[in-house]
């Protein structure tokens, strides 16, 4: 990151102005009275494309600030010779078919448990799973509104444009990738807002230290928990970070460590700083012994001389270990073997609540030249870690460290008026600023601690819109809150009047119109007192704007709306079979499930018979359990699997010779023609020329879905009998009465031939 050139004492603050377009409104900011909205003019409203290129199916977006790969050993699992994860391979291919399957997973566990290393060594596996690659993000300290945006930012081209809610669905549905992200506090439906405002995406997140609560039922997120290192891990992550192998009195220390910390990477990397400084104290004591030698000289000298590894293992015993209390705590260890920039730096970082400015900064606040040094140092100890864009403290150092350092917050003083200088500058873009808005953040935290109101306001006034035009409105709204407290502190009515302006025009673009009109309402009547007219008009112009978009007609929300499927590459080659239901079933359980539908299609029909009092042979009870529509012609279809060949000898084929007889009713039919319904109708249709073969059950399932004309079967030499009308007649056409042959009271057994009939 450049630093700004010229000359700090005789330049100028400027503030930063610009325009920039969220969802439908026209943002000017830096204006004279505050930042202005109209309503974006057609002309002005950008065109979203991607900036992935669809040719190359895998091609990777840049996030932009994310989890990126920085200078030591704990950096996102990376060491200066890019060591690899150590008993982590389990765990990357379970998340790898995770996350294939289009499913998204959150990571849990303790700080320093290794999850940010696991979630780059993921990302860095899953470049080809997701038509657009992989999209890693930073999390830390981000709303989900930042988050969106910054998906958004990742995924298309163009600046200056934040989505409304309307328009981010749309915009974020056509994107397929893996999204990765670090450090994420959003809980609950926040989080599950993120999943659905971006359905074609899969997302594997990190949860921030003191998120990750249950997940609300149904979420499409699942966690998994990132546990310790086992205990050979431990030991050759600590070995390899020491730079040799450990003697036995080490390997038990590091064996207690482990039971104590229940082998949590992080502890390990900082005992490894701890053997170093004890390894520089050896060296330290070999080296005087030496020079004594070598002043003295004498037949000692060539004794020590001859093997310098016993000599060095013997002064390392004379040097203790630390207990393991003290290594489960080693800050303040660690921070007596610091060199004085390192220390410096880490000063900084703890007045700064826990946030260390990129190196650049550090010659203007803390006089430190080489500051690349300085933090690579903090890193390597286990005590900084690369998120972001910029450098944080590790999980536990800000809180042992605070106590030590708590007059540090009034020592440093300046870092206001640097950062104003710095936010207003011309060479300074808008991704520098994103990327370090935290530290922003963290300045302000160090004055208003320090009770220095005056620099507070200043800096916050250069901050709001400097943040507002990098789109890191999550840290706008935080500026604006600092400085709205402080002005009320400061007894300042325009200085409050103008961070209510702010505040208003922030809730106005995200659609919160009762909180927009309640600080522009408070701003324009504190402005109003101060007498400053041309500002209060300003405040007021926006409550008309809103006066007007409040009164405008709400449109309709659609009915339904249209489930997406994930676009993830290993989901678009699975064969997506009709009948899901049957999908993992054994052929035991399809000829289970054949043999029911048998047993119900012969009960359907007799009951439908018996129910509406018709002729077995045409009645439309039979008709209907016969082409059995709602089962054999979807269900079994769609299986694979058809049962129609089983069930022709006993539903099948009278049910599609009598799907098309008359649908009136006779009044004459007997308990014994209907239990020999089947053997009739079968027996006359394997001796009339003119019977129709059996269909297939689709076909079935067509005709009994529109309405035909009844037809009756063969007339034979017996008496019919008189038509009655019927609750189940639908059809208009005439029906010709059905006749009626006397049926024996036990009907022979049939069995199905080849073509589908029904043979004696």
């Amino acid at each position: 990151m450049s630093q700004p050139t010229g000359d700090f004492g005789q330049e100028t603050l400027r503030v930063r102005a610009g325009d920039l377009v969220a969802g439908r409104y026209l943002v000017t900011v830096g204006g004279t009275d505050g930042t202005d909205l109209a309503l974006c003019p057609p002309d002005r409203r950008p065109a979203p494309r991607l900036a992935v290129d669809r040719a190359r199916p895998f091609a990777r977006a840049a996030a932009g600030p994310g989890p990126t790969p920085a200078v030591g050993p704990v950096a996102l699992g990376a060491a200066a010779g890019d060591m690899p994860l150590l008993d982590r391979e389990a765990e990357l291919a379970t998340l790898l078919g995770l996350l294939a399957e289009g499913r998204s997973v959150r990571l849990v566990g303790e700080p320093g448990s290794g999850r940010s290393a696991l979630l780059a060594a993921v990302a860095e596996a899953a470049g080809e799973l997701a038509p657009h690659g992989v999209l890693r993000l930073a999390g830390h300290r981000r709303s989900t509104a930042d988050l969106l945006q910054d998906l958004y930012a990742a995924a298309y081209q163009g600046a200056g444009y934040r989505p409304g809610a309307a328009e981010l669905p749309e915009l974020l549905g056509a994107v397929g990738a893996v999204v990765v992200i670090d450090e994420v506090a959003p809980d609950g439906a926040e989080l599950e807002q993120l999943l659905a405002t971006a359905p074609e995406c899969a997302f594997l997140i990190a949860a921030a230290p003191g998120s990750g609560g249950a997940l609300p039922v149904g979420s499409r997120l699942e966690d998994h928990v990132v546990a310790g290192l086992s205990r050979t891990a431990c030991l050759a992550l600590t070995a390899r970070l020491a730079g040799r192998p450990l003697d036995e009195a080490e390997r038990a220390w590091a064996v207690d460590l482990w039971f104590e910390s229940q082998g949590l990477p992080l502890r390990f990397v900082q005992a490894a700083a701890l053997l170093r400084r004890r390894d520089s104290e050896v060296d330290a004591l070999l080296a005087a012994e030496e020079d004594r030698l070598d002043l003295f000289g004498g037949a000692a000298a060539e004794d020590a001389y001859a093997d310098p590894a016993v000599r060095e293992a013997e002064l390392r015993s004379t040097v203790p270990l630390p207990s393991v209390a003290e290594a489960a705590a080693p800050a303040l260890l660690l921070l007596d073997g610091l060199t004085e920039s390192a220390q410096r730096v880490l000063r900084l970082a703890v007045a700064f609540d826990g946030e260390c400015p990129t190196a650049p900064h550090l010659p203007a606040l803390i006089d430190v030249d080489h500051g690349e040094s300085a933090l690579r140092e903090l890193v390597e100890c286990g005590l900084a870690e690369s998120i972001g864009g910029h450098h944080r403290l590790t999980g536990g150092v800000l809180e042992a460290l605070a106590p030590v350092f708590a007059a540090e917050r009034v020592r440093i003083e300046g870092a206001a008026q640097h950062f104003s200088w710095w936010l207003g500058h011309g060479s300074v873009s808008a991704a520098q600023i994103a990327a370090e808005a935290e530290v922003v953040l963290g300045a302000l935290y160090a004055d208003q601690a320090a009770r220095r109101p005056e620099a507070v306001l200043g800096l916050a006034r250069a901050a709001a819109p400097a943040l507002a035009l990098a789109l890191r409105w999550g840290a706008w709204r935080a500026a604006l809150d600092i400085g709205a407290a402080v002005s009320r502190e400061l007894a300042s009515p325009r200085d409050e009047a103008w961070f209510l302006h702010e505040s208003g025009v922030y809730w106005f673009c995200l659609g919160e119109h009762e909180r927009a009109r309640a600080a522009l309402e408070a701003a324009g009547a504190l402005r109003g007192m101060a007498g400053d007219t041309r500002a209060q008009l300003a405040s007021r112009r926006l409550l008309t704007l809103l006066q007007q978009i409040e009164s405008e007609p709400v449109a309709a929300e659609p009915a339904t709306q249209v489930l997406r499927r994930p676009v993830i590459r290993a989901l678009a080659a699975r064969s997506r079979q009709s009948a899901s239901v049957l999908r993992g079933w054994s052929r035991r359980n399809l000829v289970l499930a054949a043999s029911g539908l048998v047993v119900l299609a012969v009960a359907g029909t007799a009951v439908g018979v018996m129910g509406s009092g018709s002729d077995p042979a045409g009645g439309p009870g039979a008709g209907t359990t016969g082409g059995d529509s709602g089962v054999s012609g979807t269900l079994l279809t769609g299986g694979g699997a058809s049962v129609s060949a089983s069930a022709s000898a006993t539903a099948t084929d009278s049910g599609s010779a009598s799907a098309s007889g008359s649908a009136s009713a006779s009044p004459s039919a007997s308990g014994s023609a209907s239990a020999s319904a089947s053997a009739s109708a079968s027996r006359d249709r394997s001796t009339t020329p003119g019977a129709t073969p059996d269909r297939p059950s689709s076909t079935t399932a067509q005709q009994s879905s529109a309405p035909t004309t009844p037809v009756a079967p063969p007339p034979t030499t017996t008496k019919s009998a008189t038509p009655s009308p019927s609750a189940s007649t639908t059809s208009a056409a005439p029906t010709t009465p059905v006749p009626t042959t006397p049926a024996p009271t036990t009907a022979p057994p049939t069995t199905t031939g080849a073509a589908g009939g029904p043979t004696g």
